[in-house]
C-alpha cells in the first residue's frame, strides 16, 4: 500500500495531473473516477490507482475483472484514503484514478475512416468544460473528429477529461500547428465544405446542406475566429439571436451547429 504522497509513484501522478508537458512526454493522462475507470479501454490503461476504502467494494473488483486484472496485478496500486485525497485534482474524490496511455490521431485516418466526414475545427479554444462539452457532444451527434490549434486548451486537461464523461476515448482529437496549411488543404482535396460560425454569416445555419462532407470553425470565447481563418471559409453562417445577446458559448453554438448536421443525415 502506498502510505506517502513522496512516494514516486503519487510525485509522477502528480505531474501528469498539473503539467500537459509531462503528459507529451510521457504519452499518458490520467482518468479519475469511476465512470472514467469503468468505461477506459482495457488496452489502454497502464496503471490503476484505488484508495483503500474503494478498493474493498464490489464495484472495485467488478470493473476490475471486467478490464481483465484483479487486485494483486503489477498494474493496480492500493494507496492510503488520506493520501488518495491529497492526490485528488476533485473536490470530492471517488476512490479510483488512473493512467490511460494517449492514441495518436491523423487526419488521413479520419478521413479514411469516414463516410460523410464531419468534422469541428476549433481555434484557440481556451475553456477546459467548453472542450469536453464539445467532445462530448460531438460523440452523440456522430462526429469524425475534433481538431484544434495548437494554442488551445489542452485536452488531457483533468477538467477536460471529467467533463468529457468517458467521450475522451473514443472521438478522435487532433492538434496542428496550422489550421490553414495542413488541415483545409486536404479537406478541400476530399470535397469536404467547411463553414465558420460567425457574426458576419449571411444565412441562418439551418439554411444549409450539411448531407456531404461537412467542417464548422469554431473560433476562441472571448475573440471568435481570427480574420485569417474565417477568410477560409466556404460560407459564414450565424445562429440566430433573440433578445440583446450577440452570441452563444462556445459549446453550445458547437452542439447546435452538430446536431443540425446529425438531423439532417438521418
Amino acid at each position: 500500500m502506498i502510505t506517502s504522497m513522496s512516494n514516486p509513484q503519487m510525485k509522477k501522478v502528480q505531474q501528469l495531473l498539473k503539467k500537459a508537458k509531462t503528459r507529451r512526454e510521457e504519452g499518458l493522462f490520467a482518468a479519475e473516477g469511476i465512470k472514467m475507470f469503468g468505461e477506459a479501454p482495457s488496452d489502454r490503461i497502464r496503471k490503476v490507482y484505488a484508495a483503500a476504502s474503494f478498493a474493498e467494494k464490489e464495484e472495485f473488483q467488478r470493473i476490475l475483472e471486467e478490464k481483465g486484472l484483479d487486485s494483486h496485478s503489477d498494474k493496480v496500486e492500493i494507496v492510503d484514503d488520506k493520501v488518495f485525497k491529497n492526490l485528488s485534482d476533485t473536490v470530492t474524490p471517488q476512490g479510483v484514478l488512473c493512467l490511460i496511455s494517449m492514441k495518436n490521431w491523423s487526419l488521413s485516418k479520419m478521413l479514411e475512416d469516414a463516410d460523410k466526414p464531419l468534422f469541428m475545427i476549433l481555434e484557440d479554444l481556451q475553456d477546459p468544460g467548453n472542450l469536453g462539452t464539445i467532445i462530448r457532444t460531438g460523440e452523440g451527434a456522430g462526429v469524425t473528429g475534433v481538431i484544434l490549434s495548437k494554442t488551445s486548451v489542452d485536452v488531457f486537461n483533468p477538467k477536460v477529461i471529467r467533463s468529457t464523461m468517458g467521450s475522451v476515448y473514443r472521438v478522435p482529437v487532433l492538434y496542428v500547428d496550422s489550421i490553414e496549411e495542413e488541415v483545409l488543404p486536404m479537406l478541400k482535396t476530399h470535397g469536404i465544405t467547411t463553414y465558420a460560425a460567425h457574426l458576419k454569416g449571411k444565412n441562418n445555419y439551418d439554411q444549409e446542406d450539411y448531407g456531404k462532407g461537412t467542417a464548422f470553425f469554431i473560433g476562441n470565447e472571448g475573440n471568435g475566429l481570427s480574420d485569417e481563418l474565417t477568410a477560409c471559409a466556404d460560407t459564414l453562417i450565424k445562429i440566430p439571436m433573440a433578445g440583446q445577446v450577440e452570441s452563444l458559448n462556445a459549446a453550445m453554438a458547437s452542439g447546435i451547429l452538430m446536431y443540425e448536421a446529425a438531423r439532417q443525415r438521418r
